[in-house]
C-alpha cells in the first residue's frame, strides 16, 4: 500500500539561499589565519544565528559509527529502552520516548514526533558536585550494548573539544580575547542528544511535527543531520527556509544563553524539523554549554543602550528551559 504525505501550507518553506545560511570553512580553528573565518562567523551569528561549518576536522568514519550505534539503540524494544529512561535519572540523562519532549507546547498537544537520548558529562557518584547534589551533574545511563559506550564517549569528547574551539572564535567575533570564555569552561554542561524521527505519513500540520518551532536553550549547538532533511530555519522577516544537509558539515547555531550573554548581538533563531522523507530521520545535536555557575549577564562590549535580559546563571537558565519542555522535570530541581 502506498502512503502519501500532505504538508499543511503553514509548514511550507522557501528553498535555501547560501547567502542566508552560509557555509564557512572553520579549519583555522585548529591553526592558521583566523581573521576571515572569525569575520564570517560573526556576520552569520549577527544576521541569522546559523551557519554550516566545514573543515571541522571530525572524521566522517567516526560520525558514521555514531549513527550506527544510535540506530542500534533506537531499534531496541521499548522495554529495553525503558531501562535507561530519563525519568530514572537524577541529572536529565537517558532515553526519552516519542512525545516526551515538547518544544512548541502552544501548538503541539502530544509533543514532538521524535524520541531521543541524552548523554552528558559522565561524573562519578563520588564527584564533589554530585555529592553536593548539584542539579544536572551525575552519571550517564548507558544501554547494555557491547562497544556502544566507547563509541559514544569518544565522539562526545571530540565534540566537546570542537565546542571549546568554537567558543574562542565567538569571543574574537565579539571583539574579545580568544580565551575570554575559558574561565567558565571548566566543568561544562555539554550534552550529546542523539535523535530518531520515525516516518510521518498522511497530513502533517503544526499540531504534530518532528520538532516543534523553538530556539535552543544553551550556548551553541553543533548538529550533524543525516540525508533525510527536514530542518527549517525562520528568518527575521518570518519566512521559513529549508536548511538541507550539506556534505561534510555541522550546522552551527546560537542558543538563548549566548543571545542573553551578547544582549541580542548574536541571535538565537527559531527552527523546527518537519520530516517529509517518508522514512526514518536521525540526527546528532551536540549542545555546548558552560559551567553551571557561569554568570549569564550582558557582556560589557554588548551593553549598547542597556541590557535587554535579566542576569542569571547558566545552570538556572538550563533548569528553567528543561522544565518548560519536559513535563517530568517540572517541580524538580535536578
Amino acid at each position: 500500500m502506498q502512503h502519501t504525505i500532505e504538508l499543511d501550507p503553514s509548514l511550507q518553506a522557501a528553498r535555501l539561499s547560501v547567502a542566508e545560511i552560509p557555509v564557512i570553512d572553520v579549519s583555522a580553528l585548529r591553526g592558521g589565519l583566523r581573521t576571515e573565518m572569525v569575520a564570517a562567523i560573526g556576520k552569520a551569528c549577527r544576521e541569522i544565528g546559523f551557519f554550516y561549518a566545514v573543515g571541522h576536522g571530525v572524521d566522517e568514519g567516526r560520525i558514521s559509527s555514531v549513527y550506527a550505534e544510535a540506530k542500534r539503540f533506537f531499534d531496541l524494544a521499548p522495554a529495553e529502552k525503558e531501562k535507561i529512561a530519563i525519568e530514572h535519572s537524577a541529572c536529565h540523562r537517558g532515553w526519552f520516548r516519542l512525545g516526551a519532549e515538547n518544544l512548541d507546547p502552544a501548538k503541539q498537544a502530544d509533543g514532538d514526533f521524535k524520541e531521543g537520548l541524552k548523554i552528558g558529562r559522565d561524573l562519578a557518584l563520588s564527584h564533589e558536585r554530585v555529592v553536593a547534589g548539584l542539579p544536572l551533574h551525575g552519571p550517564n545511563q548507558w544501554p547494555d550494548l557491547p562497544g556502544w559506550q566507547a563509541v559514544m564517549q569518544g565522539y562526545y569528547d571530540e565534540m566537546a573539544a570542537l565546542g571549546r574551539l568554537m567558543m574562542g572564535a565567538f569571543a574574537e567575533a565579539l571583539g574579545l580575547e580568544r580565551a575570554f570564555f575559558e574561565p567558565w569552561l571548566g566543568v561544562t554542561m555539554t550534552t550529546l542528544g542523539a535523535l530518531h524521527y520515525p516516518p510521518q505519513l498522511g497530513r502533517i500540520t503544526e499540531g504534530r511535527i518532528g520538532a516543534g518551532a523553538h530556539t535552543d536553550y544553551g550556548c551553541l549547538t553543533l548538529l550533524h543531520q543525516d540525508g533525510a532533511g527536514g530542518l527549517q530555519v525562520k528568518r527575521r522577516d518570518g519566512v521559513w527556509i529549508d536548511a538541507p544537509p550539506v556534505p561534510g558539515s555541522f550546522v552551527v547555531n546560537i542558543g538563548d544563553m549566548m543571545e542573553r550573554w551578547t544582549n541580542g548581538v548574536f541571535c538565537s533563531t527559531p527552527h523546527r524539523v518537519v520530516n517529509v522523507s517518508g522514512g526514518d530521520r536521525y540526527s546528532l545535536p551536540f549542545f555546548f554549554d558552560p559551567d553551571f555557575y557561569a554568570p549569564v549577564e550582558c557582556l560589557p562590549s554588548c551593553i549598547g543602550a542597556g541590557a535587554r535580559f535579566k542576569p542569571t546563571t547558566a545552570g538556572q537558565h538550563m533548569l528553567d528551559m528543561i522544565a518548560a519542555s519536559f513535563e517530568y522535570a517540572r517541580g524538580v530541581n535536578r
